[in-house]
């Protein structure tokens, strides 16, 4: 099952190294000082280790949910209104080209 793949992938990585720390900040496109490494490791270990004794719950009776109560839908209908001119957001833009908001790469 899944389930059982996640659970000992889960447990590999319950022994967290420094290395496994920058790597997930170099994902992430954190710098971490060597401090912020030694803090962060036993803490990532730790919530590893959670997540592992939650997975081990039995679930199989319980319906997957997104929310813990019912909710209902609270926005207004969406209806269309004018928009913005290509100028006006062009000008909010940090960089632009060519009629394009201009983002950084990857």
């Amino acid at each position: 099952m899944a389930e059982g793949r996640l659970v000992r992938r889960l447990e590999r990585l319950a022994r967290i190294s420094r290395e496994n720390v920058l790597h997930v900040a170099r994902l992430a496109r954190l710098s971490l000082s060597d401090d912020e490494v030694e803090l962060y490791t036993p803490q990532l270990e730790q919530i590893l280790e959670h997540a592992s004794r939650i997975d081990a719950l039995a679930t199989d009776e319980v319906p997957p949910t997104s929310h813990p109560v019912e909710v209902g839908n609270v926005w207004r209908d969406d209806e269309p209104g004018p928009c913005l001119p290509v100028e006006t957001v062009l000008a909010l833009a940090p960089e632009s080209d060519s009629n394009r908001i201009k983002v950084p790469p990857p």
